[in-house]
């Protein structure tokens, strides 16, 4: 992974609204393997020593995409956070996290205060006191959160409304996350999530999908099988639509060359990464960079 940010830290009256929910800030963050963390370019009002830990004035969901690290928090023993945790960080809750030296990871987070964030939060299924929930990797998660972080972008009022509305949709998905990670997982998708992890932690090579289903000892027939049941795609699609949305992420959040983003997210050529982006969007990688621009 390379090294990005994107923060975007939002003025009180882009937010104001009458739904109890204003969004402080929030961004998307690749930290590299063997760096040190928090980096240098860390929001200054944000930054942290990860020996002293922190406490924040406001609630901030941070979700983990990629890699794994560390987590403790007021009363809690440290413990490892992998690739589609979700971490919900209370006001006034001391705590600290970091990423692993071999791993690095890709965050996404989202700050927040509100009545109607403090109503919900405090559902039975939320806690301080058990604040990590098992999210997995959930596409309606991922599309809701850039969705939100496009509409605080714009300069169109009423975009920065719709950001509040793509909050609550995301919170409604954490809220269904928690509830359901209190019932006992399946064996069936234990396996899955096991094999999850290892597409979005190498979404961007060429995988075997057979070796990966020898990892778990199952045959890829069944794997296949079952990949498809929970999911309602095949794992070659699943795969594809990773690498699709993370070159559309690329595209409109950076300058990079549309050859440059089409080799980093595992396409053999510029040719063949534009035929299947159309397919896949019905747009062309450049289309939507000249919308952007």
């Amino acid at each position: 992974m390379k090294p990005y940010r994107k923060y975007i830290d939002l003025p009180s009256e882009q937010t104001q609204n009458n739904l109890g929910l204003q969004i402080l800030n929030l961004g998307h963050y690749i930290h590299p393997a063997g760096m040190a963390y928090p980096d240098a370019s860390h929001p200054e009002a944000y930054y942290f020593d990860v020996e002293k830990g922190r406490h924040l004035s406001e609630y901030q969901l941070l979700y983990i995409h990629n890699g794994e690290g560390l987590f403790e928090a007021n009363g809690l023993k440290p413990q490892v956070i992998k690739a589609g945790t979700i971490v919900l960080l209370y006001p006034g809750v001391w705590h600290r996290y970091a990423p692993s030296q071999k791993t690095g990871w890709e965050e996404y987070w989202v700050g927040f205060s509100g009545n109607y964030a403090q109503y919900l939060l405090e559902q039975n299924c939320f806690s301080p006191q058990s604040p990590v929930i098992q999210l997995g990797f959930n596409n309606a998660f991922l599309e809701t959160i850039s969705k939100l972080i496009a509409s605080t972008e714009t300069s169109q009022e009423s975009e920065h409304k719709m950001a509040s509305f793509h909050l609550i949709q995301l919170l409604g998905i954490v809220y269904a996350s928690a509830l359901i990670s209190k019932q006992k997982i399946s064996k069936k998708q234990e396996i899955i999530n096991h094999i999850l992890a290892e597409i979005h932690q190498n979404w961007n090579q060429n995988l075997v999908f057979e070796t990966l289903a020898s990892t778990q000892n199952v045959s890829y027939v069944w794997f296949r099988k079952a990949f498809k049941e929970i999911l309602g795609t095949s794992p070659n699609q699943y795969q594809l639509m990773l690498k699709i949305r993370k070159a559309q992420q690329l595209i409109t959040e950076t300058t990079l060359p549309l050859s440059e983003i089409a080799y980093a997210t595992g396409f053999e050529s510029v040719f063949y990464f534009s035929k299947l982006f159309k397919q896949k969007t019905g747009l062309t990688p450049s289309s939507i960079r000249k919308m952007q621009q």
